[in-house]
């Protein structure tokens, strides 16, 4: 799926979206809202510093539904391991966040997801 003015617009628009993942254990289908970022030209889910059942989700079922103004998208979640490239998307996004702590906690002990459009 490439990404289409519509999907960019909508995601441009909403940085509260949705997800639905496939439960590493359960595999159960699971919704959680989350904050999509925008850094070097490409979109991002991250959180706060600490561990999340999304993203642990993620890892073990790349593929995932992202849910923005009235689409539900079929997308494939990249995780971001590499500390340069962490560093990189970090310092674009924890910049723009009043209440997000030093950038180095950001880079140590946040999940990192490139949203893969296909």
């Amino acid at each position: 799926m490439t990404v289409t003015d519509e999907t960019r617009l909508a995601l441009e628009r909403q940085r509260s979206v949705e997800i639905t993942t496939i439960g590493r254990r359960s595999g159960q289908p699971r919704k959680t809202e989350i904050w999509r970022y925008r850094a070097g030209g490409r979109y991002w889910l991250t959180g706060s510093p600490g561990s999340r059942d999304w993203y642990a989700n993620v890892l073990a079922h790349p593929e995932f539904t992202l849910h923005v103004a009235g689409l539900e998208l079929q997308v494939r979640g990249r995780p971001v391991t590499d500390e340069d490239e962490r560093a990189l998307v970090f310092g674009e996004i924890v910049p723009t966040l009043d209440w997000a702590g030093s950038l180095g906690s950001w880079i140590a002990g946040s999940p990192l997801l490139e949203i893969e459009f296909g």
